[in-house]
């Protein structure tokens, strides 16, 4: 058997893991003798002034959940005085509950499920927010972060989520809203952070975070190391191994120009899971009709092949960019960003589409395939600041941004893959087929798999200039509006066979925002806000699942972006002496021009679908010592018109989902996380993750059932310096699936599973 992978340093998962033992080790050793005499006697380090701010070399207060202010300079006030619904998930949050990766961390962010994927980018991150797919919606420090991936939290120092369409913070897409992860950067205080968790289904996992200051403080250097194993709960033969590694460098600490450049790469080795597939309501059936995933009466049960499945990714992304301030009030900041994403990989998919499940008990093991590569370089500059004008006070972003992507895509031919009848299980048809009740995980791959290098190549280059303002009124009366104009030229060449194809499409689009925020009291607001999003065609520029890519072969009447406008109208307060956060808004969603099937191989971008929402919730402190992030979401999303029925191919069929509720869209979700000290060392905690029935299809043939999972954590702070933390995650070991693909399968949520782990910090 022949595998092509992506090229990765020499280095492995297991020596990171040593060399960061090593360094866990070394740094803790000069430090645990004295730790408990000592460190009670430092001094506090003098102030050093940051620009505006002024920060000590004292360890920060940075265990609140509750976050003032957005970290993008586009967000232009307060976030109790934004007029949009923003979400942000703080460092303290992402450790209580053990999170490790996006999936993770956005579990306690209720309207956000996670959807499957066939071919693409099946095992990677393709969140929806309020109902809309927004798998390429998500930015690093306010960039763009392209291509395939399952993104790791150990370089994230938080996480921001903007509800309701956002085009006109990121461009493109952004249909319910969007993310943005905020790395870790270099700080102007000496510090080590580090540990090391064991967990049960052999969970090893090892992080380091060391800060630097140099050159008489004014430069800092930070560097973030991870490596991570383990198998998964509740599933046989699943493995997840990957490591990172994250250095940064900033110069000009304190001064009114900063430089800083920075450096990401993380990969992956997996043996990814499979799923569970849905079973025809019958075994005559030759449609699905309201079906669940089945999985042969043992939820454990994998279906694919160890010899044969694999999984590989790879992420690098380096920056460049620097901050001057050009006076008191205004400042000017460039980031230049190159990245490169990749995955690899042979990836069963449990396939029933000749109803094997109910007439044989059997399941043909599908093989989906790809090696595809994402490149992307932007260049963005921002002046942003605040100044008074015609009797008001404006605080104001605007920038500029150029951006060129690439994606090139291709993968292997496996021999057979012929969607056989399967009468006999055991590794019949060559391998191909396995029991639904028993399947084998070690059968013999009898095929050949051979590398493929027929594909696409997608490129993209896109232009924009943008402007946001917050204009005070008056104390009580704050305005906040923001235009962004983009031009998004994609073009795809596809190399076959038969011969090339290409395909093109040229879009040009305004997005805008405006809101009106009302302040009865300093503390609090009430806003009503309007905003916008387009999605063009080949806004993926390859990689993942595209409602609306460039067709090909097909014909279509125009090349329209999708439209969406959300209108909103919500409150936000601080309370508790401003140390609580709370918020409350009902919206309205509407996403028109969706591409949609009008006759036989002719789409139209006619359609629309409907979201009507309300969202609460609350982050803080409700007294010194109990914090809560919790959150609530009521969606009621609908398929207006959906178009007429159709295969893969463009022809029509029969029925019609008009009216039906939108795929991977809960009507109730609800999430409460909540710790309390019971004394200056010991935190207990838990949380309650509520999530409704979900839909995996248009057509509302395939479902996945409601479940709540439950957690529960306690941490010691065994001395000054160390601290010791248990985590059990899905505490009552419910079986429930958390992403519902339309048409073959469902992916299994893990079982219980707990996590011991142990952190320095100097």
């Amino acid at each position: 058997m022949s595998r092509t992978s992506i090229k990765t340093p020499a280095s492995s998962p297991r020596m990171l893991a040593s060399a960061i033992g090593v360094a866990l080790t070394a740094s803790s050793a000069a430090h645990l003798a004295q730790a408990a005499e000592d460190t009670e006697q430092k001094g506090e380090r003098n102030s050093i002034s940051l620009g505006a701010t002024s920060i000590t070399g004292q360890e920060q207060d940075n265990t609140s959940y509750q976050v003032e202010k957005a970290s993008s300079q586009k967000y232009t006030a307060p976030l109790v005085d934004t007029p949009r619904s923003v979400t942000v998930v703080p460092q303290q949050v992402l450790k209580d509950t053990a999170a490790t990766s996006l999936q993770d961390a956005l579990r306690t962010v209720p309207g956000i499920t996670f959807g499957a994927g066939e071919g693409g980018n099946p095992q990677g991150d393709r969140p929806f927010i309020r109902g809309f797919d927004a798998q390429g919606d998500t930015y690093l420090d306010g960039v763009r972060d392209t291509g395939g991936q399952s993104r790791e939290i150990f370089d994230i120092e938080s996480i921001e989520v903007s509800k309701g369409p956002n085009s006109s913070f990121g461009g493109r897409g952004s249909a319910g809203g969007s993310i943005n992860l905020v790395s870790k950067t270099p700080q102007a205080r000496d510090f080590t952070n580090g540990g090391f968790t064991y967990g049960s289904d052999q969970t090893r996992r090892y992080v380091l975070d060391v800060n630097r200051q140099f050159l008489d403080d004014s430069a800092a250097f930070r560097l973030n190391l991870m490596s991570h194993e383990q198998n998964v709960a509740g599933r046989d033969a699943i493995n997840y191994d990957r490591w990172g590694v994250a250095p940064s460098l900033t110069f000009g600490l304190g001064t009114p120009t900063r430089v800083n450049l920075s450096y990401y790469h993380m990969e992956s080795d997996d043996l990814p899971d499979s799923g569970i597939p849905y079973g025809y309501s019958s075994s005559t059936a030759t449609a699905h009709g309201h079906d669940k995933p089945t999985d042969g009466g043992d939820s454990s049960n994998f279906y694919g092949l160890k010899s044969r499945d694999f999984r590989k990714t790879r992420a690098d992304i380096s920056t460049f960019s620097i901050e001057h301030d050009l006076n008191d009030n205004m400042t000017l900041k460039n980031t230049l960003r190159h990245g490169s994403t990749g995955q690899d990989y042979v990836l069963t998919q449990p396939d029933d589409s000749q109803r094997n499940v109910n007439r044989f008990g059997t399941v043909w093991r599908r093989a989906n395939t790809r090696v595809s590569t994402t490149t992307t370089t932007t260049n963005q500059t921002d002046l942003f600041g605040n100044f008074q004008a015609l009797g008001f006070k404006h605080s104001y972003s605007t920038g500029l941004e150029f951006t060129g992507e690439e994606t090139r895509v291709s993968g292997y031919t496996v021999t057979p893959n012929s969607n056989p009848t399967c009468t006999v299980a055991g590794g019949s048809q060559g391998g191909q087929c396995t029991s639904l009740g028993n399947p084998t995980p070690d059968d013999a791959w009898n095929g050949s798999i051979a590398r493929n290098y027929l594909g696409t190549n997608t490129k993209a280059t896109s232009r924009a200039a943008y402007v946001f303002d917050t204009i005070e009124l008056d104390p009580k009366w704050l305005l906040n509006v923001g235009l962004r104009y983009d031009t998004f030229d994609t073009e795809g060449n596809t190399n076959a066979t038969t011969g090339r194809t290409k395909v093109k499409d040229d879009s040009q689009f305004f997005n805008w925002q405006a809101g009106l925020v009302w302040k009865p009291l300093d503390n609090g607001s009430i806003y009503t806000s309007y905003a916008t999003s387009a999605s063009p065609a080949g806004g993926l520029v390859g990689e993942g699942v595209d409602n609306n890519a460039i067709p090909t072969g097909i014909n279509s009447s125009d090349l329209k972006p999708e439209e969406t406008v959300n209108y909103e109208l919500g409150t936000k307060w601080d309370l508790f002496h401003n140390r609580l956060s709370l918020s409350a808004a009902v919206f309205r969603t509407e996403k028109k021009n969706t591409r949609i099937l009008v006759s036989n191989n002719t789409y139209e971008t006619a359609g629309e679908s409907r979201v009507d929402g309300l969202e609460l919730s609350a982050s803080g402190k409700i007294t010194d010592q109990w914090q809560v992030f919790a959150g609530y979401s009521y969606l009621k999303a609908e398929l207006v018109d959906p178009g007429r029925n159709g295969n893969r191919t463009g022809s029509v069929t029969a029925g019609s989902n008009k009216g039906n509720q939108m795929p991977n869209t809960p009507e109730n979700s609800f999430s409460l996380w909540t710790t309390y000290d019971v004394t200056p060392k010991l935190t207990i905690g838990g949380g309650a993750f509520y999530v409704d029935q979900v839909y995996g299809d248009a057509a509302n043939t395939v479902y996945v059932p409601s479940y709540t999972r439950y957690d529960a954590m306690a941490s010691y702070k065994l001395t000054k310096n160390i601290d010791l933390q248990l985590n059990v995650q899905n505490l009552t070991d419910k079986t429930y699936y958390d992403k519902a693909y339309a048409s073959h399968f469902a992916n299994q949520a893990a079982g219980r599973t707990a996590l011991l782990s142990t952190s320095f910090h100097f």
